[in-house]
């Protein structure tokens, strides 16, 4: 047998010698207690002396050695048997042997002993008795403080735990289990996060991390967690942490103290919870409902609750099969998924994205959520799968997908029905609750809202597009003295329908007018009103009137009509003289564009918008030429966000010179140059090109005119 670590004997002179067979073992509890080790021959005299052993009895090696052992005991019992005899024969004859017995300190002084003795073998199998002597009172003390460990780790009611350096149970006791619902064999090797579920964005962890490395202790910090064995349960733990000594071998981490704290921090729980709610709905309430287009604000929805809510959501929207739109109870459910998403892995990807259409037969969850128009929330078990999943392969995806439990709100505005929203979570996290129901149906509250918003506005839009292409002109006058091409684009889905509108005119003698002119507004009011005045300006055209007084007369409808503002530019061109007369309402100026390429902006027609009343207009009169090309439009061409209306006619006076090629294909290159990603907003494009001259008493074309 042989104790490794610092050599235990030194030679007379005191010096020390090579390690002979017996060392002291550092890092143990031995460095918290003195220890002598020595050894007696048979002979009963000391043969071996370590540094313990001077410490304890006050000799140093060379006064000692080879002396009776019995140097270190007080006087010879009764019997005659000294102390040293009786541990060396016990020692052989039982093979160990534990005494508390009188020792002698060299100074003469006589205390309380404690010795372990036991042979050993030395090299030249001689026997050799070893002893491991300790005061009495440091080995009290000791054994009185494990005991108090041991009774305070099986009794105290009190959450007491030692985690490794990375944060894995090495001891707990049972309070601390009790606390997680989980045994404590359970919990040795395993991580703490398996067993701290917290929703701090790992703020807990990364601070026992600290403390593991390191740091200063934390003391009586509080944390709300839930735990896989009370999923169902939030507990409010206040928590003390510090690092472990790390003293000699010991292994490093960190030693902690956990209490319950639940019932006197309830009101934290609630109203952490309480936080985390309205948080939630008030990231749902800026990031829902931003556009009026109801796939975007599904999407929207499903963002907004995974992976905070939930693991898994799905929106789907009612295919009505007639109107008008009212749920049936007692008919099944055709929907439509419009928007899925989920943070768990395959298969529940499939689950939610892999249907388009949707049947719920009778006497579904669905059906159950659409007649009371309030959530439910519905295990994934066998029950549900009967009264709610049709196809088998559905319900086994379901199955696969580890979602336990479906919590399923209504999408209900203004009394009419739009459709459902799921939200799914797994067993990892816990069931839904009363106040996951009433966020849910916030939630719900506001996407149906925005989805009949949406609706509501496809519907108007729609309404409002028909009637201005009812409105605007099908089929363009003609004239021999003009090729005409024009281009009317309504602006994206996402922008009202606007009062943009058109018109080539013909009128007596070969003469004709051309009409461009936009309403401010959008919608059926704009339509209507854009309608209104181009029919005027057409009545008005034929009576010949003068530009400038063809404008005065719509000044004034506009205002008899209750229209707020409208722009309107208005070109009388007689062929006979080549001659245009031009008046301006306010609108962007007409460009014209000569056969050598050069663009002229006509920019110099006064005019204030149509509405303002009180102001003249003037009229401002231009030759034209054979080739020359007049370019009508609105600001929807040359106006966009992040550029003004300079730039604008400044690019299409750049596009307008540069084209080559026929009249149709000049006014779509002009579009598809300026407007590369559609229009935003109505755009209106006119484009007019001179013949030829006419004389009044010709009524019939030359070759080659339009």
């Amino acid at each position: 047998m042989r104790l490794r670590g610092h050599p235990v004997s030194e030679n007379p002179a005191g010096e020390a010698q090579a390690p002979g067979p017996l060392w002291s073992e550092p890092g143990t509890l031995l460095e918290h207690v003195a220890v002598a080790v020595l050894g007696m021959d048979d002979d009963d005299r000391i043969c071996y002396w370590g540094p313990g052993a001077q410490r304890l009895f006050g000799y140093k090696a060379g006064d000692v050695l080879g002396k009776p052992a019995a140097t270190l005991f007080p006087a010879a019992p009764v019997d005659g048997t000294s102390a040293a005899e009786r541990l060396a024969e016990r020692g052989r004859a039982l093979g160990y042997w534990r005494v508390r017995m009188p020792a002698l300190h060299q100074d003469g002084t006589v205390f309380d002993c404690g010795f372990r003795v036991f042979p050993v073998t030395g090299r030249q199998g001689r026997t050799v008795i070893v002893g491991l002597a300790s005061r009495g009172d440091e080995l009290d003390r000791v054994k009185t403080n494990l005991s108090f460990l041991d009774a305070l780790f099986e009794t105290c009611p009190i959450g007491l735990v030692m985690l490794d350096e990375n944060l894995r149970y090495v001891h707990l006791n049972q309070a601390l289990a009790d606390m997680d619902g989980i045994p404590i064999e359970n919990h040795i090797g395993r991580s703490m996060e398996d067993f701290m579920i917290t929703s701090d964005g790992g703020e807990y962890q990364r601070m026992l991390h600290a403390v593991a490395d390191g740091g200063r202790p934390v003391v009586s910090a509080l944390v709300v967690l839930r735990t896989p064995g009370r999923p169902d349960r939030d507990q409010v733990r206040s928590v003390s942490f510090f690092p472990l000594s790390q003293a000699g071998d010991t292994r490093p981490g960190l030693g902690g103290l956990l209490v319950d704290v639940t019932d006197r921090e309830q009101a934290i729980v609630e109203a952490t919870a309480g936080r985390q709610r309205l948080a939630l709905l008030d990231r749902a309430a800026a990031r829902i409902g931003t556009t009026l287009d109801v796939d975007v604000t599904a999407r929207e929805l499903v963002e907004a609750a995974v992976p905070e809510f939930a693991d898994a959501s799905v929106v789907e929207v009612v295919e009505w099969m007639d109107e008008p739109e009212v749920f049936d109870p007692d008919l099944p459910l055709v929907t439509r998924r419009i928007a899925s998403g989920t943070s768990l892995p395959p298969p529940a990807p499939e689950l939610v994205g892999g249907l388009e259409r949707v049947t719920y037969p009778p006497g579904s969850a669905i059906h159950e959520t659409l007649r009371t128009g309030l959530p439910v929330c519905v295990p994934v078990n066998d029950e549900f799968m009967t009264r709610t999943v049709i196809h088998q392969a559905r319900a086994q995806l379901l199955i696969d997908s580890g979602l336990t439990c479906l919590l399923i709100a209504p999408l209900i505005a203004r009394g009419t029905v739009q459709g459902i929203t799921m939200f799914g979570r797994s067993a990892a996290r816990p069931v839904f609750t009363e106040q996951d129901l009433s966020l849910a149906g916030e939630l719900a509250s506001r996407a149906a809202l925005c989805l009949d918003n949406a609706r509501l506005y496809s519907q108007v839009q729609e309404i409002a597009l028909t009637l201005q292409r009812a409105l605007l002109p099908t089929n363009l006058a003609t004239s021999p003295s003009l090729r005409i091409a024009h281009r009317y684009l309504p602006g994206s889905h996402l922008t009202e329908v606007g009062g943009d509108w058109y018109d080539v005119i013909d009128l007596p003698g070969g003469q004709v007018a051309l009409v461009v002119g936009d309403v401010m507004g959008h919608g059926v009011p704009a339509a209507a009103a854009m309608g209104r005045l181009r029919i005027t300006a057409k009545a008005l055209a034929r009576q010949n009137l003068e530009p400038d007084d063809l404008l005065m007369e719509l000044d004034a409808c506009v205002q008899e009509a209750g229209i707020e503002l409208a722009t309107c530019l208005y070109i009388h061109y007689d062929p006979a003289t080549g001659r245009a007369h031009i008046a301006n309402a306010g609108h962007p100026p007409p460009l014209v564009r000569a056969p050598n390429g050069s663009v002229k902006i006509i920019d110099n027609v006064p005019g204030v918008p149509l509405g303002v009343g009180g102001f003249p207009f003037g009229t401002h009169e231009i030759a034209l030429r054979e080739g020359d090309i007049l370019a009508l439009y609105t600001d929807g061409l040359i106006e966009s966000r992040g550029k003004d209306i300079d730039e604008g006619i400044g690019a299409l006076r750049t596009q307008l010179a540069g084209v080559a090629g026929t009249l149709e294909e000049t006014a779509d290159s002009i579009l598809t140059h300026l407007l590369p990603a559609g229009p935003t907003d109505d755009t209106v494009l006119l484009l007019a090109q001179v013949t030829e001259r006419r004389h009044p008493s010709t009524s019939t074309p030359t070759d080659g005119d339009a």
